[in-house]
C-alpha cells in the first residue's frame, strides 16, 4: 500500500480507503463488515470512513467501524464522519447550523468510540444556514481537539471557494480534504473543483470510484444482476436504476479490454486511472467481501502508461 499527503496537510492517507456506505449497517451482515475492515487494515489501508446517516438508523454504521477498529491502537487509521443530512424529524436535525454540528460530532465519538474523529465532513453545502457559523463551529471542534481535519463534501466549486476565502480573513483552520463522487463516467471535478483545491491545499478523497460497481464489469448486457450485488439489492439499486445503458455496456467493454491489455482486472484500471491525478490523495472503496478489498488494495502503486491513458480517453470522450 502507499500513501499520499492529503492536500497541503502532513496527514498521510492511504490510496485506497475503506467506506461504509450503503453497506456497513444495512445490507453487510457485522462479522462480514468487520471482516473488510481486518483485511483493509492487514493490507496497510489506514484510512476508513464513514458518516453520522451511513446504515439503517442514524449512527449504525459508525458502531459497526467502532467494533471493528478497536483492536487497532488509535494512531494507526485515521476515521472520518460527517453531518448535514437529516438524522430525525425537529426542525435542527440537519443542515450545517451550530447546534447540529456540535450535536451531531458528539453522538458520532461516542457511537465511534474515540475521543477524535481525523476528518469531519460537511456532507453537503447548507444553503440555509450561515457560511461563517459552520466554519465557526467546525474550527472550535479542531481547537477543542475533537476533529483534527475539516472537510467539505459535493460543495459546488464556488462555494469551496468562498468557504476557502472566508477561512483566511476569518484566521480559521483550513478545510484539508473534499470528497466527491469521480469515477471514468463522472468528471465533473475535473473542470473548476480540482483546480480550485489544488490552490487552496485541499486533497480529493473521491468516492464510487468504481460507479457504484459499474466499473467492476459484473453487470452484463442482456443478464441479470449476480445475486448479492447492488443492482439486484431493493434498498440501494437505485443508484444504478438508470446508469446501466447499452452506451455504458459499450464502454465497459471497451475497458475491459484495456485493463487485459495493462494486466489488471477493470476495477484496478479504474482506481489506478483516478490515482493519475496528483490531487486525488485517496480512492474509496466499499467491500462487502474481504476478497474485494484485497482485489481493489492491488491498484495502489499501479502507473497507467501515456499509451493506455490516450486508449481510456478515446473510449470515454
Amino acid at each position: 500500500m502507499e500513501y499520499r499527503r492529503l492536500g497541503k496537510s502532513g496527514l498521510k492517507v492511504s490510496e485506497i480507503a475503506l467506506g461504509s456506505w450503503l453497506t456497513y449497517g444495512t445490507v453487510t451482515e457485522k462479522e462480514q463488515a468487520i471482516n473488510c475492515v481486518k483485511q483493509a487494515y492487514d493490507l496497510g489501508i489506514n484510512h476508513f470512513d464513514c458518516a453520522n446517516v451511513y446504515g439503517s438508523t442514524p449512527h449504525a454504521a459508525e458502531e459497526v467501524m467502532r467494533e471493528a477498529l478497536q483492536p487497532y491502537d488509535r494512531d494507526s487509521y485515521i476515521i472520518t464522519t460527517k453531518a448535514y443530512w437529516p438524522v430525525g424529524k425537529g426542525p435542527n436535525d440537519k443542515g450545517l447550523s451550530r447546534k447540529h454540528i456540535m450535536a451531531q460530532a458528539e453522538k458520532s465519538l461516542k457511537a465511534l468510540g474515540v475521543d477524535y474523529v481525523d476528518i469531519f465532513y460537511f456532507h453537503r453545502y447548507d444553503t440555509e444556514t450561515d457560511l461563517e457559523e459552520s466554519l465557526r463551529a467546525i474550527d472550535d471542534l479542531i481547537s477543542q481537539g475533537k476533529v483534527l481535519y475539516a472537510g467539505l463534501s459535493e460543495w459546488p466549486a464556488d462555494r469551496i471557494a468562498a468557504g476557502v476565502q472566508l477561512q483566511k480573513e476569518l484566521g480559521l483552520h483550513k478545510f484539508a480534504a473534499s470528497q466527491p463522487v469521480y469515477n471514468m463516467f463522472e468528471r465533473y471535478i475535473e473542470k473548476a473543483v480540482v483546480p480550485i483545491c489544488e490552490d487552496a491545499g485541499i486533497g480529493q478523497v473521491v468516492f464510487s470510484p468504481l460507479a457504484q460497481g459499474v466499473l467492476t464489469g459484473k453487470y452484463r448486457r442482456g443478464q441479470a444482476a449476480p445475486e448479492g450485488s447492488r443492482a439486484a439489492t431493493p434498498k440501494v439499486n437505485m443508484f444504478l436504476k438508470d446508469a446501466l445503458t447499452d452506451e455504458v455496456y459499450d464502454k465497459v467493454e471497451k475497458l475491459t479490454a484495456i485493463a487485459e491489455k495493462a494486466e489488471l482486472s477493470l476495477a484496478q484500471l479504474a482506481i489506478a486511472w483516478i490515482l493519475r491525478l496528483p490531487n486525488v490523495a485517496s480512492a474509496l472503496v466499499g467491500a462487502s467481501k474481504p476478497e474485494q478489498v484485497v482485489q481493489n488494495a492491488k491498484a495502489s502503486g499501479v502507473k497507467l502508461s501515456d499509451d493506455i491513458l490516450a486508449e481510456i480517453e478515446s473510449v470515454l470522450a
